[in-house]
């Protein structure tokens, strides 16, 4: 095991259990970032009504290619099921929140609980479940490929050097090769290829300003979750005039709207 795939814990100061669980997800473009980074910090609100938090690292792009990641995620899911009384955690009551690749890695979470091409049941606890109860995005990548095209539509084209679908990409070294020449793998790696009646509730809001992670991304996915889920499965906000990992996201206003959709599945 890797220093990457370990995870922090942090109970709520009252009750005993068992708690639902939030699994905070980190993003940095697949290559940075980590469990204890400023990014955990609108999660861990989650301690006041009683979630237990989680804050999981995972292996990058340096450390390992796609799906590796999304192993990872799933380890550490099976961990917490498995370890669940010691814990004082419901099993039951699980959701995955991050923000731009650690949105992409929620998503991948809520989708692909029963794909085995993106499961490695060898780092453990084989016999615990890795799905998920809701699933909270904010601003994660879905669709590699059109990235750049969806940033050029909104008069945010990116300069040669940065563009996604450049050959030092974050997803072109994700997957190990440039994307343009791996359509079939991109596709392997996008959350929208796994979507099913049976997915989880989600919860998504990108930036209409985002100059990184096109909001496009999050708006054709939210329409094809519509469209399995219902609308009342698939909250979609677009946050106004907020640029990638703004700090309107991370407002108390905005926080506690989270919290509440949480809520609403994971505290009846």
């Amino acid at each position: 095991m890797s220093l990457a795939q370990k995870l922090d814990i942090y109970w709520p100061a009252e009750g005993n259990g068992p708690f639902p669980v939030i699994v905070a997800i980190h993003g940095g473009a697949f290559m940075g970032g980590d469990k204890r980074d400023l990014q955990l910090t609108p999660m861990l609100e989650g301690l006041t009504r009683g979630y237990v938090v989680a804050s999981v690292n995972y292996r990058m792009s340096g450390e390992a290619r796609f799906p590796a990641l999304v192993h990872d995620v799933k380890a550490a899911l099976r961990w917490l099921r498995a370890q669940a009384v010691t814990l004082l955690v419901d099993a039951q009551r699980m959701a995955v929140w991050g923000g731009s690749a650690g949105g992409y890695l929620s998503l991948m979470a809520g989708v692909s609980a029963h794909v085995l091409e993106l499961d490695d049941r060898a780092l453990g606890n084989a016999d615990q479940p890795c799905n998920v109860q809701a699933v909270v995005d904010w601003y994660g990548p879905t669709d590699f490929l059109k990235m750049d095209e969806q940033l050029a539509a909104s008069g945010m084209a990116p300069a040669a050097e940065t563009a996604h679908s450049g050959p030092n990409s974050p997803e072109s070294l994700l997957l190990g090769r440039q994307i343009t020449e791996v359509p079939e793998l991109v596709r392997a790696a996008s959350p929208a290829a796994y979507l099913h009646a049976g997915v989880p509730p989600f919860f998504i809001q990108h930036g209409d300003i985002d100059d990184t992670v096109p909001h496009q991304q999050s708006v054709a996915f939210a329409a094809e979750a519509r469209a399995l889920l219902g609308a009342d499965k698939v909250r979609f906000e677009l946050l106004p005039g907020a640029r990638h990992a703004d700090p309107a996201f991370a407002t108390p206003h905005n926080v506690q709207k989270v919290l509440d959709f949480l809520d609403d599945y994971l505290r009846p």
